[in-house]
């Protein structure tokens, strides 16, 4: 009952009344602020391509490289074949390299020849190394490796393997640390030098190189590996990886 005594009994305003306004505004204001975000587009998009469009760029890739090689495959065509001794002049240039791939070491040869083998040294029958060795006295280096190298040549070698590749005018052999880089290969000893030629005429100048004879006395006074044997026939194989060739150009002008 009221105050005034009333049969009326007065009722509490709803909490709803006033929420759902709120509500449905601030939903409003969410849905305006990501339309402005998306621009307009999906907001769930993933930004990674689909497969579909990652197979169809690679064919239209490899359509595009395919016309490209076939023009590129007609201009060599039409350079060769576009006069009448176009054909005679590129057989020319082939039998020309046919003739010079012999000198330049690209094709295996065999012979009589001599196997030079250098290694690091050993320890003793108690494990030990002379006691007043360094460490830069026990392992091969590339002056010991180039010094058998150049003493082979100066004997008449006429051509030279070492390990398994060949050596011509543009290998280097390389030491990094205690093991060989040759033409992008490492190796680790022992280092077997294998050479064509008359063994004779090599092992003397073998006798004769002075860094060879230097390294001989490494041999003895701290146990490292070097061995000479002739062989009545050896096998050396061609030189396979493309040949790159670097021409010197002059300083300043010519004089005469």
């Amino acid at each position: 009952m009221d105050q005034d005594g009333g049969p009326e009994q007065r009722r509490r305003p709803s909490a709803w009344r006033f929420g759902v306004p709120v509500v449905c505004l601030l939903a409003g204001l969410l849905l305006a602020a990501t339309h402005g975000v998306s621009g307009g587009d999906e907001i769930r998009r993933s930004d990674a391509p689909r497969l579909v469009d990652l197979v169809r760029e690679s064919q239209q890739s490899v359509d595009r490289l395919t016309a490209q090689r076939d023009g590129l495959v007609n201009q060599i065509d039409t350079h060769h074949g576009g006069s009448p001794g176009a054909d005679a002049a590129l057989t020319a240039i082939q039998n020309r390299n046919a003739r010079l791939a012999a000198d330049a070491g690209l094709d295996p040869i065999r012979g009589p020849g001599l196997v030079v083998t250098l290694t690091d040294a050993q320890r003793d029958a108690h494990g030990r190394f002379p006691r007043d060795a360094t460490p830069d006295d026990l392992v091969v280096h590339q002056q010991d490796i180039q010094g058998v190298l150049n003493a082979l040549w100066n004997g008449g070698a006429e051509g030279i393997q070492m390990q398994d590749q060949r050596i011509i005018g543009t290998s280097a052999p390389r030491c990094v640390g205690n093991t060989l880089l040759l033409n992008g290969r490492t190796y680790s000893p022992p280092y077997v030098i294998t050479a064509v030629g008359d063994p004779a005429k090599m092992q003397a100048a073998l006798a004769a190189e002075p860094s060879v004879t230097i390294y001989k006395q490494y041999v003895v006074r701290f146990g490292l590996g070097y061995s000479e044997e002739p062989r009545a026939s050896v096998d050396i194989v061609g030189h396979t990886e493309p040949v790159r060739m670097q021409f010197a150009k002059p300083a300043g002008p010519i004089g005469y």
